[in-house]
């Protein structure tokens, strides 16, 4: 039918053969110059891969989909294959130091009133080296920790810290929400900004991307100042999308500081009916400790806003105890590749026990020939991970592990009731690690962290009793679960694992 309406319109109208002829070469030609631009775009986008994707495995799959299909590879690149976040200024280095009045004043008190932590063996010495090469902050004595278990605990005590401000509230999350705690926090924050105390808040663009206008803008009305950390922010960065602030971050006069899993939501407190009860854990410090954990508020404050804020920099030793403590913020501006590097050193570091607990744990190659060293050579290697993961990816590529990790005797645990979101590890009997940071290549690579590692006993004593309970909920995984899958299911799960870069 078509095809007469055709050719009564070409014997009628002869110019019009003559358009559509013209009009179907110019459409080839277009064609021809957009799957050649492509395809150059491509070639060109692989080599920059190859010079700098952090991975050999990200680095193989960029350059094998942006030389084979460009026309989807090349925008996804732009968006998620870069590796360094430049433009974010680390005021820690080191070459600062000598210029940076208030880090030397609080460099000269810390060793004044015996707050720094002074190693004594070669061992300790080599170590105190690495972690603080890696932080750019020292290790301190001198702190107190409480071990926060869940989101009453957690948020109960930040709200109390916050009522306790006397001069500022630095107020950090991935995720704030508006919603029942979200609006708890936005009151107890108001408050003391009605009260002419300095809050400042602080929140991930992409996290907390569904965060009302009208939230803001009641924070913004009572006097709090209010920034959202985009790292697409800027005509340079329009497609850096892959980035993200994971940093929870809560400091008061600079004399307590809460970090740990928890962002705002109502689902932290285990009122998501599909993820209850939540698993997640927290700490809260005082001590000289505080002062490196506001050291990553500022950092990522002054990305961006562009602002320095005057806070207070007098260490001061905790009322009791003394933890010895070090913050380590982690991120993909970082000039080594920190994260990676100090869950490395962690491992390596196990004597006796070794006790990982994480929702998603993806650990790439060196991570999992680590993890395999230490149980060989007689520590007690134990994973924990939820049952039913928010993230099927991650879940799939999980079983992946089972047979390598049983043959060398590396237990993993699913934890059954609710979804575990802990970060936490436990070394021997005397060094916990509670942070921000997943056991993920996002986390390693991609992601703003911080970590919070304690040397003490007495938090080690806790941080056991508190992980042997989590793991009395759980169910010890074995390899027979993998084996036995269909064989499709196998296949399936060992496609996920190629993906662990990505994850």
């Amino acid at each position: 039918m078509f095809q007469k309406q055709f050719d009564w319109m070409f014997a009628r109208f002869p110019r019009f053969e003559v358009f559509c002829d013209w009009a179907n070469r110019r459409r080839k030609r277009l064609m021809a110059v957009f799957v050649v631009v492509m395809h150059i775009l491509g070639a060109l986008s692989s080599m920059q891969a190859i010079m700098s994707t952090r991975t050999p495995q990200g680095a193989i799959a960029w350059a094998i989909s942006l030389n084979t299909f460009p026309y989807l590879a090349v925008p996804a690149y732009w968006v998620f294959g870069q590796s360094k976040f430049d433009g974010y200024e680390i005021l820690r280095r080191r070459e600062l130091q000598s210029a940076n009045d208030v880090e030397s004043d609080v460099m000269r008190t810390l060793r004044e009133e015996g707050m720094l932590f002074e190693p004594e063996t070669p061992r300790e010495k080599s170590q105190v080296e690495l972690l603080e090469r890696l932080s750019k902050l020292p290790l301190t004595r001198y702190n107190d920790v409480d071990l926060l278990i869940d989101g009453d605990a957690t948020f109960d005590a930040i709200v109390k810290g916050i009522e306790s401000a006397e001069n500022y509230v630095l107020f950090q999350f991935y995720i704030l929400r508006d919603d029942g705690l979200g609006n708890r926090l936005k009151a107890a924050l108001l408050a003391k900004a009605a009260e002419g105390v300095r809050v400042y808040v602080m929140y991930d663009g992409l996290g907390s991307l569904h965060l009302s206008d009208e939230y803001i803008q009641s924070l913004l009305d009572g006097g709090v100042h209010v920034a959202a950390f985009r790292t697409s922010e800027g005509w340079n960065n329009r497609f850096r999308l892959n980035f993200r602030n994971h940093r929870k971050i809560v400091v008061i006069d600079g004399k307590q500081a809460y970090v740990g899993g928890h962002n705002v939501g109502d689902e932290y407190l285990g009122k998501d009916p599909k993820l209850s009860p939540w698993r997640d854990t927290h700490v809260g410090f005082r001590g000289p400790v505080v002062l490196a954990a506001q050291v990553a508020f500022v950092e990522d404050w002054q990305w961006a806003t562009g602002d320095v804020i005057t806070l207070n920099w007098d260490p001061q030793r905790a009322p009791q105890g003394d933890a010895i403590s070090l913050c380590l913020p982690t991120g993909p501006a970082d000039e080594f590749e920190t994260g990676t590097l100090l869950f490395m050193d962690l491992i390596n570091t196990a004597d006796e026990r070794l006790w990982i607990a994480s929702p998603y744990f993806v650990p790439d190659q060196q991570f999992l020939s680590a993890l395999k060293l230490a149980a060989m050579r007689g520590v007690d290697v134990r994973v924990l991970i939820p049952e039913n993961n928010d993230d099927q990816l991650v879940d799939l590529t999980s079983f992946s592990y089972l047979e390598e990790m049983e043959q060398v005797g590396i237990e993993m645990y699913r934890y059954q009731p609710g979804f575990m979101h802990q970060k936490v590890m436990l070394i021997d009997d005397h060094t916990v690690s509670v942070g921000t940071a997943n056991f993920d290549n996002r986390s390693m690579r991609l992601n703003f962290e911080v970590t919070m590692l304690v040397a003490d006993e007495a938090l080690a004593t806790e941080v056991e009793a508190m992980l042997t309970e989590d793991f009395g909920k759980s169910r010890l995984v074995l390899a027979s679960e993998y084996s036995d899958m269909s064989w499709p299911y196998r296949f399936l799960v060992r496609t996920a694992r190629l993906m662990a870069p990505i994850q």
